[in-house]
């Protein structure tokens, strides 16, 4: 029989638990070591903790929560998805990507999404529920294990998967502090970067807790007009206002925003929406994050060219704003949010 995910529980929630079973304290910095130090998958491999204890740490919680469902691995070996089926049987995804000496997990928040992206598979799928704190932990720890056995490690999270963190906004957090905890997986805070399509509530709760978590905004349109087609929180946050909580998020913090941009041809990739981004970021400590879109079943556009690519970032750097292209990786393997699932709910639904 299996209780509650074992990584939904904070320390203190540990700490209660041995208090309950007349344990002594320690019992649960031995637990906490265990799950986010030595990356113990089950009860059974804390050999330190006496076998009573194991055992009933495995009759009273699920060490399990995630069940890798399909996993693929792109022919070039640079990047591993990996499909989870949940307890209640939504599904879920989280991508491992190698760029060089980076070793970087792309999580999710949410099964599909309510923010009703039409380019994005995960709008596609529609909101199923909100991920726990431990469903999104154990996704890290799904991947932080498998490096481990090569003895590699990960060196960035980027909270970019299926779903909108902001929305799912206490799990999200909670999650990441847990990951962040110095006693326990001890991942840095400036190595971990959430996305958000900009939901400026949160934007403005974020900046005033002062983390050093970096932010990302999925802004792909500079005009409001394009924007609440591509995006439609847009109509309730239109860019001015996702502006100044952008800008105030950059003054506050003194960290450099992140602006990423889906480039679809001939939508948002001409010179009109790039010298839009110019004015719209200008004054502000922001990069601009362009990669051509990865094309999904149930949206029509496509990416954009590489000369046209090209034209965008010329305007951009010259209007002097920082700009990388992102490789696309993973193409042949659905990598891109939401793909792989959409594709499987397809295909249960023939």
């Amino acid at each position: 029989m299996s209780g509650p995910l074992a990584y939904d529980l904070s320390f203190e929630d540990w700490v209660a638990v041995f208090a309950g079973w007349n344990e002594p304290r320690y019992r649960a910095r031995q637990v906490w070591s265990q799950l986010y130090r030595r990356l113990a998958p089950t009860p059974a491999s804390m050999m330190d903790l006496p076998a009573g204890v194991r055992q009933k740490l495995a009759e009273s919680f699920d060490f399990s929560g995630l069940r890798p469902h399909i996993e693929r691995t792109s022919s070039d070996g640079t990047t591993e998805k990996t499909l989870f089926r949940l307890a209640d049987q939504k599904e879920v995804e989280t991508v491992l990507m190698r760029y060089d000496q980076r070793r970087t997990v792309c999580i999710s928040t949410q099964a599909g999404c309510g923010m009703g992206c039409p380019f994005c598979a995960t709008g596609q799928m529609g909101f199923l529920r909100h991920l726990t704190s431990g469903e999104i932990v154990a996704q890290v720890l799904h991947f932080a294990r498998r490096l481990a056995q090569s003895g590699d490690r990960l060196t960035n999270i980027v909270v970019m998967g299926m779903g909108e963190p902001f929305h799912n906004y206490d799990a999200t957090l909670a999650a990441l502090d847990r990951l962040h905890d110095a006693d326990g997986f001890g991942f840095a805070e400036r190595r971990s970067t959430i996305s958000t399509v900009g939901l400026v509530p949160m934007i403005d709760r974020f900046t005033s807790e002062r983390r050093q978590i970096n932010l990302a905004v999925s802004l792909h349109a500079a005009t409001d007009e394009l924007r609440s087609k591509m995006i439609p929180i847009n109509q309730r946050y239109p860019l001015p206002v996702l502006r100044e909580a952008c800008r105030n998020y950059t003054e506050t913090s003194r960290r450099r925003l992140t602006l990423e941009w889906a480039l679809i041809e001939d939508v948002n990739d001409g010179q009109d929406q790039a010298e839009a981004l110019v004015a719209w970021a200008r004054g502000m400590l922001c990069h601009v994050n362009v990669i051509p879109l990865n094309p999904t079943r149930g949206y029509a556009g496509q990416p954009s060219t590489q000369h046209r690519v090209g034209a965008f970032r010329e305007v951009l750097e010259r209007g002097g704003l920082s700009c990388t292209v992102r490789v696309r990786r993973g193409l042949d393997i659905q990598a891109g949010c939401g793909q792989l699932a959409t594709e499987n709910q397809a295909a249960l639904a023939v």
